[in-house]
């Protein structure tokens, strides 16, 4: 009686741990979430350039006294953004762009203590396994990877630009997105015990939504391109763009591949299309998933993707005719985080069987 007691104790044991594993990284998860935001905040605001310089750990203190206020005023108004911008500005409208920027690092170093320190006591105490070890390493690294792209990208506005690259600006977005979706990914792992598993039950389903989620990614990133260009700002009428639904202008650039990033009509035009084509297959998945038999979990996961996308839609829509204010703006980006989840979590139903 006592053996059988003893052997259903360590049974579970491991069953709680892997739970207390998925809260944290729910948690960090939720940081990142929170980071996307404030990010979203600081490009609408045009914070991102108020503070010119890197200082991973003092960074972590804003300015204490007038003194300190006044140096780091002296050295925005030493970059082209203020000469060409915001020239005239006073110091109390410094301060209001220098919080964003420093809310938005500040979090930045809370997700690093927030996942480092738990990592660091899993590992001490053995409550994760070997295997399992790489994956939240790379999960890290990662981390560290997004903060060093940050200053990469703030630095491309430094010296000769009034703005920051759209390039660097899609690529930490996209980079965040990946990480958000990776710690959502192996957070499922552990709470469905699905770790190294990959069976779907119904492939064909299986690989559309691998595609969905891909255009979904996409889709995010040229976001990124239309904040980073402020292509949100113009042509605020829909459906039609400058009174068409196809535009002239759109490849006036040379090369005409450039166009695709550089020029904010085609890069507008572009994540108008990319989010009908979601719509479209995220619809016909829907529609394919009614007419077989999926396990209800499945289908309710094609219910919240649908619902997700087109509560998505609705909000860009939204958005752009009124012209990007600050609040829509922030929902948008948090309703990309909310739909890359959906698309996340239908991934896992279909492919991470449990073992």
């Amino acid at each position: 009686m006592t053996e059988t007691s003893n052997t259903a104790a360590g049974s579970t044991h491991p069953a709680r741990a892997h739970r207390a594993i998925a809260i944290w990284l729910l948690v960090v998860a939720g940081l990142v979430f929170a980071m996307v935001i404030v990010g979203g905040a600081t490009r609408l605001t045009d914070s991102g350039l108020s503070i010119t310089e890197w200082k991973p750990v003092t960074g972590a203190i804003p300015p204490l006294s007038a003194e300190v206020w006044n140096a780091e005023f002296d050295k925005y108004r030493q970059i082209p953004e203020y000469e060409l911008v915001n020239r005239g500005m006073t110091l109390d409208e410094f301060k209001s762009i220098y919080y964003w920027e420093w809310g938005h690092r500040l979090l930045g170093r809370l997700i690093g203590v927030a996942f480092f320190v738990p990592f660091i006591i899993c590992l001490l105490t053995r409550k994760v396994e070997r295997e399992r070890v790489p994956r939240l390493a790379a999960l890290f690294v990662l981390g560290g990877m997004q903060g060093a792209l940050g200053w990469f990208m703030v630095m491309s506005g430094l010296s000769e630009r009034v703005d920051v690259s759209q390039y660097r600006l899609a690529a930490h977005l996209g980079l965040a997105f990946l990480i958000y979706a990776a710690l959502l990914w192996t957070a499922l792992d552990y709470l469905r015990g699905t770790w190294g598993a990959a069976n779907p039950e119904r492939p064909g389903i299986g690989l559309a939504a691998i595609g969905l989620g891909v255009l979904i990614f996409l889709q995010i990133v040229i976001g990124g391109f239309v904040a980073g260009l402020d292509a949100g700002f113009i042509y605020n009428t829909w459906p039609l763009m400058d009174g068409a639904f196809i535009p002239s202008g759109m490849f006036s650039q040379a090369p005409w591949v450039s166009n695709l990033f550089e020029n904010n009509l085609t890069v507008q035009f572009t994540h108008r299309m990319v989010a009908y084509l979601v719509v479209l297959g995220v619809v016909a998945l829907w529609i394919y998933g009614r007419c077989v038999d999926l396990a209800v979990r499945v289908r309710n996961a094609t219910n919240m993707l649908l619902a997700m996308v087109l509560l998505q839609v609705a909000l860009g829509v939204w958005t752009l005719l009124a012209v990007v204010p600050l609040s829509l703006g922030l929902i948008h980006q948090g309703g990309a985080v909310l739909t890359l989840s959906a698309s996340i979590y239908l991934l896992h139903r279909l492919w991470a069987k449990p073992a």
